[in-house]
């Protein structure tokens, strides 16, 4: 294997998760003596006609080559409908590239509404075929998590993602500068109509904390912060919190503001190994609290993570207030952090699981062609 594609769809605005995740992978591949380049089909800019005939021109050199596409359904689909996915998997199977589904979006859209459960539907019908059209399919949660794949599935393999900017095996380095206040990171507002839910949530639990602290610091950054900016000063008039709100920044700025921290508030649904906003801050050796869902599983359970219920409306507030209060708990937390990060979530880590599920797979392939 003398080169790697990460194979995109539609890129995401402001930023884009998945193009950053495949840039310091392929930084990391590199090192492993795998380069990867980023290629993407073009479909919302250039129609999907014209995007596919391109594709089709380029994959032409990829023959013998892994393309690892990067599946979320909002990647291949205005609005949830990924029908040509499996179009662009069979292009890349007719050059005779080696294909890798890597999937961002591990189970499919929720919602009661017919155009829900008809959209529900279309993603696991084209998430089972993409599978058995790749040779190897890589899920950002255990397999035992997920719903639609037997654990046993011999082309599929969990590796998780890593944090939102570059690291070595170690956590980022953390260069508190305090002043005598606690600082709360909030990494990323969901938007939409998460938006109210996710700022009612943060403030209430700042401000039971605020209540028996003083001296603490709020510090929003990262998507949707600006946007989300006027109604969190709303919500915190009156309550003796500093704010920051510091909107999207780069990747370094992202490490360097979450390092300043003491805890990361995670409110944007339930922590899992796909969640890098949330690993963003056990790479920098933060305590997180997040609440536990269907997909929490180790290695996030052996990170630094304190748990609230989300079913118990001040719990949050209480999790928050005990992490912030003891300083040995929260000291341990950040140590737990600090070894996930170096174990699991490190670019280095992931891509040399990468490394030696592509060489496996590899092989598994040559031996099977060459038998027939």
């Amino acid at each position: 294997m003398s080169k790697v594609i990460a194979l995109l769809g539609r890129a995401d605005t402001p930023t884009d998760a998945v193009e950053e995740y495949c840039r310091y992978l392929g930084e990391a591949l590199g090192v492993q003596g795998l380069p990867l380049a980023i290629e993407r089909v073009a479909w919302k800019e250039r129609g999907w006609r014209r995007a596919l005939r391109s594709l089709r021109r380029r994959a032409k050199g990829w023959r013998g080559m892994w393309v690892l596409v990067q599946y979320t359904a909002l990647a291949w689909s205005a609005r949830g409908f990924p029908w040509r996915f499996l179009r662009v998997l069979r292009i890349l199977a007719d050059a005779g590239a080696r294909i890798g589904v890597t999937y961002h979006d591990v189970e499919p859209y929720a919602g009661a509404r017919w155009i829900d459960r008809l959209r529900r539907r279309v993603q696991l019908h084209m998430m089972h075929e993409a599978v058995h059209l790749s040779d190897a399919a890589v899920f950002s949660v255990p397999l035992e998590k997920v719903s639609w794949i037997k654990p046993s599935c011999p082309n599929a393999v969990f590796i998780p993602v890593g944090p939102n900017f570059p690291t070595t095996g170690e956590a980022v380095s953390r260069k508190r500068v305090s002043n005598g206040k606690l600082s709360i990171a909030v990494f990323g507002i969901t938007g939409g109509a998460s938006t109210q839910r996710e700022i009612e949530e943060i403030v209430e639990a700042v401000k039971f904390a605020s209540k028996h602290l003083n001296g603490l610091r709020l510090i929003v950054l990262g998507r949707n912060s600006k946007e989300a900016e006027v109604e969190v000063r709303k919500r915190m008039s009156g309550i003796p919190v500093e704010l920051e709100v510091l909107g999207v920044l780069s990747s370094e700025a992202v490490a360097q503001s979450l390092s300043r921290c003491d805890v990361l508030l995670f409110v944007r649904g339930n922590i899992s190994t796909r969640r890098s906003s949330a690993i963003a801050g056990i790479a920098c050796g933060l305590p997180v609290i997040a609440s536990e869902g269907p997909e929490t599983a180790s290695p996030i359970t052996e990170a630094g993570v304190a748990f609230y219920s989300r079913q118990k409306k001040s719990d949050l507030g209480e999790v928050l207030l005990q992490v912030l209060k003891d300083e040995h708990y929260r000291t341990t937390l950040a140590q737990r952090s600090c070894v996930a990060q170096q174990h699991y979530f490190s670019w280095t880590v992931i891509a040399g699981q990468y490394a030696e599920f592509l060489r496996k797979q590899h092989e598994s392939v040559a031996s099977y062609s060459n038998l027939r």
